[in-house]
Order: C-alpha cells, then structure tokens, then sequence
C-alpha cells in the first residue's frame, strides 16, 4: 500500500519512542489520559441521560405537561374550584392541537389525609377513570385500580409511600379533610370532611407517591360543595413536555378565555439544576482529555529536540517544511487516535454492562433504599459521536505547535553539530 512520505515516518515515530523512556512515559500517559476521559464522558454522560429521562418519565408522565382553566370574572375567586361546565367542547378541541396526545379532566383541592396512625397534607386530585388509561399512574398500580374509582363510592387511590407511613391497605378507611373550607354544626364551625375507603395503591417511584391521591371528581365535586362532576381543569399530555412552551403561545392565541400553566412553572426549576448539572459533568471530565492533549504537546516537542538531527537529514533530502509539519502532526495524532479508539470502546462496553460490573463487585450507587434498582442508563449514539470528534480535534490542536517548531528547524544550524 503506497502511503506519503510523512505519513509514513509520521507513523514510523509514533512506534520507535520506546527507545526513548521519558519520551515513551509522557507519551504513554498522554494516551491513557484520552482513554479515561473518553471512557468517563460516554459512561457519565450515557447515566445522566438515564437520569434526565426517568425524571422525565417519573415526573412529567404525572405532572400534566399543561394545565388549562376558564379565566376568572372574579378576581377574588378560586380558580381551583371554580367549575369548568364546557370542559367536554374545549376537550375536543384541544385534542387538534399538534403535539397533543392525551386531553383528561380533573379538579384539584388541598387536603389532609387521617388514618389512625398518621395525618399528612396532600393534594386531592378528581379524576375521571376513563380517561385516564394512559396515565402513568394507571400502569403503576401496585394493587387495585384506578377503575374501582368508578365502582366504590367515596373511594381513594394514594402512593405506596403514603399508604406506608398511614398504615392503611386496600379496604382500610381513611379521612380527608378540607381545612380552608369550612361548615357549621352545633358543635360550632369545622373543616368540611368525609371518610374514604382505599381501593388502591400506586407506585411511581417519585414524590408523588406520597403527597397526591385520587378520588374520582364527582364524588371529589360533593366534598367541595359543588354541583355536577366538580371539572376546574383540563391537563394536556404531550408527545414532548418540551414543546409546551410552543404550544401554550397558540392556545392563547386561538382561546384567550383559557388560563393556561405550563410544567416549567412548576418543575422547570429540577429540570434546569439537571441540565447545569450534566454540563458540569461534560465540562470536569472534558478537562481530563484537555489534560492528556498537554502531554501529547510535551512528549511531541521532546521528540522534535530528540529528532533535530533527522529533522535536518530529511530537509537536505528535500523535504520541505510542510511534509516536516505534517510527519509529527501525524505522529500526534495516531496517539491521539489510539486513546480515543480504546477509550470510545472500553466507555460503551462499561455503560452497556455497568449495572452488572456494580452487581458484581457489591456496589449500590443509588443506596439501602432503591436497593436492587438499576442506574437508568442511556447510550445516545449522537453523543458519543461528539465525544469522539471533540476528542479527536483536542489531539490534533495539540500537535500544531510542536509540528510548527519542527517545521522551523534549519538544517545548517542543526548539521553544523552532527
């Protein structure tokens, strides 16, 4: 195979530095640096991702993506038991809109729950249990369903955190209580409250679990005092939670009656501390390949003082001071590219079997709690892409200043000596 002069003694350098120990040492570490930081971005990078997306998935597969009401006419009114009578109408309509998946009815009130172990402060949501078969919740039952709903009258659905700490199973009874809405009774003024039967459990694997549960809205709608199904809002699912933005400017644009909240109002805040997070975590493990492209600068400006004497052979040969600079950019960067070759494989074989490795040797990243969960794990092909290319010009970048400083040798200052 006929290869270019420099290519070839480029290539021919970057295998003979053993004969140079310091030179081979700094060489060696400047390859291993390029490996570890390309095999900690890919894995770091790949569980992040995992993270981000269960976040996403445990958050925002409950968490509606955007929550419409009726505008008030009254200011001093409570939009949150206000009642939304044309809700079916605005539902079909919604249901149009691009990005709209799923459109479900709710009402939602703040609570306590009582059982005779523990009280907590929830937030009482009303659900209508047909609509809800893609709720994230539905496919989450630990037992019953959300269908029993429909089946016991005054019956609830909580978390499996909130049925722990109350103490309560299936078919145990629980009191939810209103504090902000009160009735009077001979005994004087008191919280409006009513007792519940628990027809199932859920687990989501996130807050909710312990601070939401269900009831269905028109039994919800005569704790309120309401009439009819109690209906205050509608929460809009997304094929992308992060097309809500977009798609609330043309609500408001084709439906000014509609008050509309989007998830950023009331998550946006997690979700941009694990944004900054990741980038950290790209910008601290990027600094270990910036690192190992120093060393590739040292041991290469090493071996243009140790190769002066060849550096001018080569020039009275003919070579001019291109092929001179293109000999130890090539030199540089198959070391370069020898670190990122094993770095990108030893990354995606550790993310693919990190979860067995931890197993293995009886780690539990995510602790005594979540024990026997796995770290959520996502390899993005478009990242480790970008890892590799970044790592690759990094090494490149680092071989031009000592490709340049050998490119300037005068071979009669250096042949004067040999």
């Amino acid at each position: 195979m006929f290869l270019p002069a420099s290519f070839f003694i480029g290539l021919r350098y970057s295998r003979s530095q053993r004969n140079s120990g310091f030179v081979s040492f700094i060489t060696f570490f400047s390859i291993a640096g390029i490996v570890l930081g390309v095999a900690s971005l890919i894995t770091v990078v790949s569980v992040m991702n995992g993270f981000e997306g269960e976040l996403k998935k445990r958050i925002l597969g409950i968490v509606p993506h955007i929550v419409v009401d009726l505008k008030s006419t009254n200011e001093s009114s409570s939009s949150s038991h206000r009642t939304f009578n044309t809700w079916q109408d605005a539902r079909q309509e919604l249901l149009t809109y691009p990005h709209v998946k799923h459109v479900t009815p709710l009402l939602e009130s703040e609570s306590l729950i009582q059982s005779s172990k523990a009280l907590q402060g929830v937030l009482i949501v009303g659900i209508i249990p047909e609509y809800e078969e893609h709720n994230i919740v539905h496919s989450n039952m630990v037992s019953g369903n959300l269908e029993s709903l429909n089946n016991i009258p005054y019956s609830v659905v909580i978390g499996k955190a909130l049925a722990y700490k109350l103490n309560v199973s299936i078919g145990d009874t629980v009191r939810i209580v209103l504090p902000n809405k009160t009735i009077f009774t001979p005994m004087g003024r008191i919280p409006v409250q009513r007792t519940f039967t628990v027809s199932g459990v859920f687990n989501v694997g996130s807050e909710v679990d312990g601070s939401v549960v269900y009831v269905h809205s028109k039994y919800g709608a005569k704790l309120l005092k309401q009439k009819g199904d109690g209906v205050s809002h509608l929460r809009l699912y997304l094929d992308d939670a992060f097309n809500a933005d977009l798609l609330s400017d043309l609500i408001s644009q084709n439906l000014p009656n509609l008050d509309i909240t989007t998830w950023n109002e009331s998550q946006g805040a997690l979700f941009s501390a694990v944004k900054m997070e990741k980038n950290m975590m790209w910008l601290m493990l990027s600094l270990i390949i910036a690192v190992a492209a120093f060393n590739i600068v040292s041991a290469l400006v090493m071996v243009v003082i140790d190769k002066q004497g060849e550096i001018g052979i080569l020039q009275t040969l003919g070579m001019n001071r291109k092929n001179i600079l293109n000999i130890f950019i090539v030199q540089g960067v198959s070391n370069g590219l020898w670190g990122v070759i094993i770095g990108s494989v030893l990354g995606i074989l550790i993310t693919l079997n990190l979860n067995s490795i931890l197993s293995l040797i009886g780690v539990s990243v995510l602790g005594s709690a979540f024990a026997g969960q796995n770290l959520p794990i996502d390899l993005n092909v478009n990242q480790v892409f970008i890892i590799i290319s970044s790592a690759l010009f990094t090494s490149f970048l680092a071989t031009l200043y000592p490709a340049y400083q050998a490119s300037k040798t005068l071979p009669a200052e250096v042949l004067r000596n040999e």
